[in-house]
């Protein structure tokens, strides 16, 4: 691999201010940025790419090649945590493998956001449809996990509530903001990307960077935590 290539990326000013936000937790700084604008800067970053995945689904098309994408996406988001499941419980009690099983079959919508950002910062071009594979991961995933807690849990069976979990899974905030503007972006198309280009496109990364920010704060912090614990997974304390 061309090691320029390896500079340039880790040089990605977002990715510094990722591990400037890391470093200012490890040398006891007290920059933090305030509770409400983390969740703003992820409302805004779901919604503009989820808008730019429609305005791209309109050009794509809902073609084969697409709907295949999207069946394999939902596949593996309910095969992923299920196999996960048993591998966790040799370590962990059936709640906590189940939830981090959950974990890995739900796709994380910040990673996919840097992934993104980062494959435009090299001008490498992706389908914009699989923002939509994106928002169709994320249910199905956490279902599967609540499925597998009701079914080797056996005290949780008679609080198991489908209506609340299917209300969580579908309707949660990220889910229907996402969803929505993926939507919104296919009704609108090309003449709404032109309306909302200075807003979703001309701000992105500056959003981008100060949500990285915060994700080294929350990261270091995560990393502190664990030294708190013993762990021994693979013979090796955390």
């Amino acid at each position: 691999m061309d090691v320029s290539l390896i500079i340039s990326n880790i040089l990605n000013p977002p990715i510094l201010f990722f591990f400037l936000g890391m470093t200012a937790v490890f040398v006891k700084s007290d920059l933090e940025i305030p509770a409400p604008i983390p969740k703003l800067f992820s409302l805004y970053l779901l919604f503009a790419i989820g808008f730019k995945g429609g305005v791209e689904l309109v050009k794509s098309g809902v073609t084969q090649d697409v709907l295949l994408t999207m069946g394999a996406a939902i596949l593996m988001a309910c095969f992923v945590p299920v196999y996960t499941f048993f591998i966790l419980k040799i370590k962990l009690d059936n709640y906590d493998a189940a939830a981090i099983a959950a974990t890995y079959g739900s796709i994380s919508a910040v990673t996919f956001i840097t992934a993104s950002a980062f494959l435009t910062e090299l001008d490498i071009a992706y389908d914009g449809f699989m923002v939509a594979a994106l928002a169709l991961m994320e249910s199905p995933a956490i279902i599967v996990g609540l499925i597998l807690v009701n079914l080797f849990a056996v005290d949780t069976k008679e609080d198991f509530k489908w209506s609340e979990v299917l209300q969580e899974a579908f309707l949660n905030s990220s889910v229907f903001l996402l969803v929505g503007s993926l939507g919104i972006g296919t009704l609108t198309g090309e003449r709404g990307w032109r309306v909302l280009e200075p807003f979703t496109q001309g701000l992105f990364y500056g959003v981008l960077t100060f949500f990285l920010l915060d994700m080294g704060i929350v990261a270091a912090r995560r990393i502190k935590d664990l030294q708190k614990q013993e762990y021994f997974w693979l013979g090796l304390p955390f």
